[in-house]
């Protein structure tokens, strides 16, 4: 994750706490906060936060897909949709 433009430290979040919100609100950036000159934690807009987690879990149910199908736990499509009009058609 780039953190080009916000980051800060943990001072300015403790003193600035009104400005950071309506700021990430608006921008959808998130800031990067430090202590004692190291990372220790990303401020983001619940939005935001929300998408990513949804991309992430889409993400995990494609990996899992790939799993099965590196294992050979998969159906061919025409064995499937044909599965599928049998279902229909009863």
């Amino acid at each position: 994750m780039k953190f080009s433009t916000q980051v800060k430290p943990i001072s300015y979040l403790k003193s600035h706490a009104a400005e950071i919100v309506k700021d990430i609100s608006a921008s959808r950036e998130p800031m990067l906060i430090t202590q004692n000159g190291e990372a220790k934690l990303v401020v983001m807009d619940v939005r935001t936060f929300e998408e990513q987690e949804e991309t992430l879990a889409l993400l995990k149910l494609l990996a899992m897909g790939a799993r099965d199908i590196e294992r050979g736990r998969f159906r061919d499509v025409e064995d499937v949709f044909a599965d599928l009009d049998k279902d229909d058609d009863a």
